[in-house]
């Protein structure tokens, strides 16, 4: 059985409370506490993954309640919401509680998600490569093969298989491209849509390089302002600004001899840009409020939604630190543009939902499986997922079918039977053959945007029950139990 993450909610107002759990109870372990206090005392009890904690309690401030976890659980990934953006603030949140990342409300719940999801898979790695480190350095010859298989085993967990796929799916050459490079320590740029897995290839690339068994450090630029940016990927000096009461290491030196990934690259400002350059250039970094810089060995792997080349015509991105970052480029395509994956992913995104969600399931029903497949997810694999896991809540029976589906899903099916229709006029035969297949494409689609309710769709074309029932049996698309 999965052991989901446990995640530690703060809060003090009881419907936020009620609002993060609904969004995350899917996925992890949601405990919640009212106060700073009482988070502290659950957490003597319980071992909890990650903490997500307001900002604005009575009593202890969510600043406050991080920094005591900080020292007292240091492997605990914490998470800070607020509805306020007092830079001063939030940068001495983030420099005295180790904060790994600062959200602002009101949140999209697929933004929580992902960041969440991050964060307990930040903390699941690290517990990992320090057990693997310790096991290294005590263990003898056939004790370092087993680690050594061991490590072998997480490239294969996160190397290009975990972007599932057809066998002759169009990305398998991007996946080849991938594993050439991966070797050689030079920047890569990543680009593609938003959810269509442009950090699971970067995490690739570094799993399948001389640096997998460093660090992979991961930060989303396009979510902190300048000031918040430098200091978290730079790192600062006590004393560099207010409420900078200690040293602080920055993401750069966290992956020194590993790898950084700086995801939305294309939201930073050029004035941030200038001083990036310079890292790449010298290979130093300087942390804010210092007077000498530092060394570091990192590989960079950037990625943007955006058409970075248009932004440089524009001025709005450095012709040279685009060009610095872009050694190699690799586009991930939309899954629009790749119909033939989607039943693939779907069927590992449903082993995943019944896993987490605790749900047997059989399987998708074709007519489901066709939907799927005529939708053009605009969300990429995330809003698939995401509709799988609401398919599988929804389901009664065995099969997932068509009539679990959101609205907007079945309605772009029926779109692509109505252009399958207007082709029929070239299909050859007699007009009886002719009709009876446009008939019978007809109650398909009735009866998939009707959800297999036999009266609505009786009504809507006219039929009586008996009727329809009889066309349905003649043209095979009577359902028995829900299955195909």
């Amino acid at each position: 059985m999965t052991i989901l993450p446990t995640i530690l909610v703060v809060d003090d107002e009881v419907r936020s409370q009620e609002t993060l759990r609904r969004t995350l109870e899917e996925e992890f372990n949601v405990l919640v506490a009212s106060s700073g206090e009482q988070a502290l005392a659950l957490l003597e009890r319980e071992p909890v993954e990650v903490i997500l904690c307001d900002q604005r309690m009575p009593g202890l401030s969510g600043v406050e309640t991080l920094k005591e976890a900080r020292s007292r659980w240091p492997d605990t990934v914490r998470i800070i919401v607020s509805g306020y953006t007092e830079t001063e603030d939030i940068i001495s949140g983030i420099n005295e509680a180790g904060i790994y990342q600062y959200l602002l409300k009101p949140w999209h719940p697929e933004s929580l998600l992902l960041t969440v999801r991050a964060a307990a898979e930040l903390h699941r790695l690290q517990q990992e490569n320090q057990r693997l480190n310790i096991e290294l350095r005590t263990a003898g010859p056939v004790a370092r093969r087993r680690v050594e298989a061991k490590r072998q085993q997480v490239k294969r967990e996160f190397g290009t298989e975990c972007l599932i796929r057809a066998p002759d799916s169009p990305i398998n050459d991007l996946c080849r491209l991938a594993e050439r490079i991966a070797p050689y320590d030079i920047p890569v740029l990543i680009t593609g849509e938003s959810g269509t897995g442009k950090e699971l290839l970067a995490r690739a690339i570094h799993y399948s390089s001389s640096r997998a068994d460093k660090a992979f450090v991961v930060e989303n630029c396009g979510a902190l302002p300048d000031t918040l940016l430098e200091s978290e990927l730079f790192g600062h000096k006590r004393g560099a600004f207010t409420g900078a009461y200690e040293n602080r290491i920055g993401l750069f030196q966290q992956a020194d001899g590993g790898t950084i990934f700086l995801d939305e690259i294309g939201e930073t400002s050029p004035a941030f840009q200038v001083k990036l350059l310079r890292v790449l250039q010298e290979g130093e970094i300087r942390p804010v409020g210092a007077s000498q810089s530092i060394s570091v060995d990192v590989r960079v792997i950037s990625a943007t939604n955006r058409d970075l080349e248009a932004d440089v015509r524009q001025g709005r991105f450095r012709q040279d630190l685009y060009y610095r970052l872009s050694t190699m480029t690799l586009h991930v395509p939309a899954l629009r543009e790749r119909p033939h994956d989607i039943p693939f992913i779907a069927r590992q995104a449903l082993e995943k939902a019944v896993s987490a969600l605790g749900k047997a399931a059989a399987g998708f029903t074709p007519e489901a499986m066709d939907c799927l497949t005529a939708y053009r997810w605009p969300g990429n694999v995330r809003e698939l997922r995401n509709e799988i896991h609401r398919m599988l809540a929804l389901a009664d029976g065995d099969w997932l079918g068509a009539e679990y589906l959101n609205g907007r899903v079945v309605q772009a099916a029926s779109i692509e039977e109505e252009a399958e229709l207007r082709m029929l006029s070239g299909i050859n035969g007699s007009l009886k053959d002719r009709l009876e297949m446009l008939e019978a494409r007809v109650l398909k689609e009735a009866m998939v945007r009707h959800r297999w309710n036999k009266t609505r769709v009786a009504d809507e074309l006219g039929l009586s029950r008996v009727g329809l029932r009889a066309k349905l049996t003649r043209y095979g698309l009577e359902r028995k139990g829900g299955a195909p």
